[in-house]
């Protein structure tokens, strides 16, 4: 069989097998995938699916999104973004609203620097003009008053609870 261009998957799949002290059927068995297919992977025999390198990224706790790029599965940039909102979506610091207007801000600036917005954008899409808004208002008051200087977003930006409006 003649060796097949999936980049250098095979190399990199060995050198974290070894770096996890697990040999090709420790592997298998904990992959569930076959201990000659794995070898085959391994020397650049097979492309293995997205679904096997999953399994595979799973048992070496690594990243199943770099072992896409490798595989050429997945554009790095793609994987860039994903692992992006991987973070923003598993900081448990923070809310499920504060996670998504960090979303539709992210779309937002990729957008404006002529990228095409994330896979779940229209999921998290408000409205873009009130991003920012949104944004303030989901950090809290620690956000600063002066990000009520932007264009249009300064109404009541610097006020509080306690103000009566008509004085």
């Amino acid at each position: 069989m003649a060796s097949l261009n999936v980049g250098n998957l095979g190399e990199y799949l060995r050198e974290q097998r070894r770096a996890a002290q697990l040999s090709l059927r420790q592997l298998a068995d904990a992959t569930g995938v076959s201990n000659p297919y794995l070898s085959q992977i391994e020397r650049g025999l097979r492309k293995p699916s997205a679904d096997v390198l999953q399994q595979v990224a799973k048992a070496l706790r690594i990243s199943a999104e770099t072992l896409y790029v490798r595989a050429g599965i997945l554009d790095e940039r793609e994987r860039e973004e994903l692992e992006t909102r991987a973070v923003i979506l598993a900081d448990p610091s923070i809310n499920e609203r504060q996670k998504n207007v960090l979303l539709q801000i992210y779309d937002s600036f990729r957008r404006e620097n002529g990228f095409a917005p994330g896979p779940d954008a229209d999921v998290n899409a408000g409205a873009e003009a009130g991003a920012g808004a949104s944004a303030d208002a989901a950090v809290g008051s620690d956000a600063g008053d002066d990000a009520g200087t932007r264009d249009g977003d300064d109404a009541g930006a610097g006020t509080t609870k306690d103000q009566d409006p008509h004085s």
